[in-house]
């Protein structure tokens, strides 16, 4: 059997995520062996998980924006992989989306990537996924991970969420705009090409 539709089957019958496979809730992440590019986000939205489309939302507008591909280039190129750090939507908090479970990547991204040889960059996105892949010091910001993105290459590139809660971020940090979004373009562009 092949292993990503295998490991696809194992995430649903694990007893920890019994609970969504029971109310027909599918993992939602893409990976495919031909995949160059990953992405590593929070965990997905209510609206992806509803609609059964990962990004599909504002905040995957601006990513693929940031990015500089086509919708078509994101979901149907084969290039692209997306591991959220949860694979399923985690429940709303207070003023945002509840964070994605513990333990949850440390048992299941392994083993997708693995299985993805071809990966020459990932994307982090979030203080989630830099935490969990970056190692960094709990006293380091989000805001120094992302201004000292060159440092992680060329494994790794960290961003800020592209969601809309963030566009005052964006603009009390317009070195973002003019200076990391181009090298992130340029970049993607040659994985891409």
């Amino acid at each position: 059997m092949d292993v990503l539709k295998d490991l696809f089957n194992q995430i649903k019958a694990d007893p920890e995520n019994i609970r969504f496979t029971n109310r027909n809730i599918d993992p939602l992440y893409y990976a495919a062996p031909t995949a160059k590019l990953l992405i590593i986000g929070q965990a997905p939205g209510e609206i992806a998980q509803n609609t059964k489309i990962i990004w599909n939302d504002r905040s995957g507008v601006r990513l693929r924006e940031w990015m500089g591909v086509s919708d078509d280039t994101f979901y149907h190129s084969g290039k692209i992989a997306v591991l959220p750090m949860d694979f399923y939507f985690p429940g709303k908090g207070k003023s945002s989306d509840l964070p994605p479970r513990k333990g949850f990547a440390a048992k299941w991204h392994d083993p997708i990537i693995r299985a993805m040889p071809d990966i020459e960059l990932t994307l982090l996105v979030g203080s989630y996924a830099q935490k969990y892949y970056l190692k960094t010091h709990s006293k380091m910001t989000l805001t120094e991970i992302v201004k000292d993105y060159r440092r992680y290459l060329p494994d790794y590139f960290p961003l800020v969420h592209p969601s809309p809660r963030n566009t005052i971020w964006i603009k009390r940090n317009p070195w973002f705009e003019d200076s990391v979004l181009p090298d992130l373009k340029k970049l993607i562009n040659r994985i891409l090409s």
